[in-house]
Parts: structure tokens; sequence; C-alpha cells
């Protein structure tokens, strides 16, 4: 009896070692099987992460015509499959943040005069487009039609108490003011440019306007505010503010290489006085400019279709 236990005590042992065996075995095999698995999920998660949305940030600055393009490219992009960030700030912070790579992009540069000191400040930090996209720009000082007496920058000084000694300005940033400062100097007058912004100076014409009161301001075309009142630009002999502009887009080291499909669609960008005019009157008739951005871009798919091609 003692053997018959002994020998089923050691068949019994042996049993239990190999299913013991076993399960070492085929834990291991489940382990290198979890580890395979994980494995392949990282690649699945790695092939995913290169074909996530490509993100985009562009300034923003708060002029009619710049919050249209800005939000029409956000529409266009956004369509493709990139996440576009729009950042407000003025012309000043948006050149040195495209320069520090803070930003992708700016969309508009005035050359060869209102912006001329940031190309010079920046042209090795920034790729300033060679190509424009509108090429029908100007710049000056403008006063109502009403003021039949005023045609000339050289009149402001004989009628400077009309204007209580002020020229109304906008951002102090900007290109065109630091352009006023210098031909205020060079005309001699005796008026102040007052700095602002443009919805605040915008909404200084609309008032003198309506009481046909006297004003003058600097203002550019395109700007939807000459489709609302009669103004004048003054003749400006001595071409303090230049003559043509082209408004151009300027983008930080490294974009081309980064987004060279997109790199070549801002280069294709081009429009005239009329699709410019028309994407601004849409986007301020809309509560969000976002939402006449999007009118307009799905109006004008032949044109953007021309600007996507490579």
């Amino acid at each position: 009896m003692n053997l018959k236990k002994s020998a089923l005590f050691l068949i019994g042992l042996a049993l239990i070692l190999v299913l013991v065996a076993c399960g070492d075995d085929n834990g291991e095999s489940t382990e290198e099987n979890d580890d395979s698995e994980t494995g392949e999920e990282t690649e699945e998660t790695e092939a995913t992460d290169s074909d996530e949305v490509k993100e985009i940030e562009i300034g923003q600055i708060n002029w009619a015509e710049n919050i249209a393009v800005t939000n029409m490219w956000k529409i266009i992009l956004e369509e493709r499959g990139f996440d576009v960030t729009l950042t407000l700030l003025d012309m000043g912070p948006t050149m040195a943040a495209v320069a520090n790579d803070e930003l992708d992009a700016s969309l508009e540069v005035w050359l060869p005069v209102q912006d001329a000191n940031y190309l010079e400040e920046y042209e090795d930090d920034i790729n300033f487009s060679d190509e424009t996209w509108y090429d029908n720009a100007k710049v000056g000082l403008v006063v109502p039609e009403y003021m039949e007496d005023v045609n000339s920058i050289e009149d402001l000084n004989e009628h400077a108490d009309k204007f209580d000694g002020q020229i109304t300005g906008f951002d102090s940033g900007a290109g065109t003011m630091e352009v006023a400062e210098d031909m205020i100097e060079e005309y001699e007058l005796e008026l102040e440019l007052v700095p602002s912004s443009e919805p605040a100076m915008i909404s200084a014409i609309n008032q003198a306007v309506a009481n046909e009161e006297p004003i003058v301001a600097p203002l550019w075309n395109p700007h939807s505010i000459f489709a609302e009142h009669d103004l004048k630009y003054l003749d400006d002999p001595k071409e303090s503010f230049g003559g043509v502009e082209k408004i151009h887009h300027a983008t930080r080291q490294g974009f081309e290489d980064d987004f060279p499909e997109l790199d070549q669609w801002l280069k294709n960008w081009k429009m005239d006085d009329e699709q410019i005019g028309e994407l601004m009157a849409a986007v301020e008739d809309t509560e969000e400019p976002i939402d006449g951005a999007r009118e307009w871009v799905e109006e004008n798919e032949d044109l953007i279709n021309e600007w996507l091609e490579e």
C-alpha cells in the first residue's frame, strides 16, 4: 500500500510540475503576444499622428481688409484639412512674431513704402513674398468731399483750426502711421497725428460725415468706407505716401519646407478691386466675419481653385 501511495504521489507531483511548466510557457507566450500587439498599436498610433491635421497660425490685424482675407483663408484651408488659428495683433507685434517663429504667416504687407521699415528690419528673419495678392493699393490723407477748400496736404495748415489741429489716426504700430508722422515733418504741418484704432477712426469719420463736420485721416484702398461716404484723397505733391502700393504676404523661415503646397497657394493668390470689395462686404454684412467669408468662398470656388493649382 505504501509503495502504491508513493507511486501515486510521484505521478501526481509530476503532473503538477508539467501543468506549471505549461502555464509558464503560456504566460510567456501571452506576454510576448501582448508586447507584439502593443508594438503594432504603437506603430498604428504613430502612423495616425503623421496624418494629423496640419496646424497653421496666421496673424490677424484689426483692419477691414485683413479681417476679410484672414477669415477667407481660414475657411479655404480648413476645408482642406488644416487647423487654422487666427491671432489678433497689431502690425508691429505681428511682424515680430513671424520673425520669431511664433506665427506662421502674415497676409498683409504693403510695399514699397508703407511697410518698408519692417522689410528693412526683418529681411533676414522673414520671407517677404515677391508675389502680390493686390496690385492697386493706395494710401494717403482723406477728407470728406464737402470740404471744397481742402484739396492738398499743403492746404492743411491754412485750415488747421477746422480740424482742431488733429489728424485722426489708427494703430500706432502701422507702417502708414509712421509714414504719416514723416509726412507731417516733411510738409511742416501744424497738426498732430492722434493714434487710436481702425474701428475708432472709422467711427470718427462716420460721425463727422453725418454732421458734415471737418475731419482728416490716413486711409487706404481697398477699404469699404469709400463705398459708404464720398471721401477724397488729398494731393500729395511731395509723394510722402508713395504712388501705387502692392500688398504682399510674409511667412516665417522654414514655412516653404514645412508647407510647400500652401506656400505655392499663397503665391498664386490674386484679387482685383471687385473681388476684394465683395469679400469685405460679405464679411461686414454678417454678425460673425467667418460666416461672411464662408459665403463668399462658396460663391467663388472657380477663383479659389485657380489659386490652389500647383
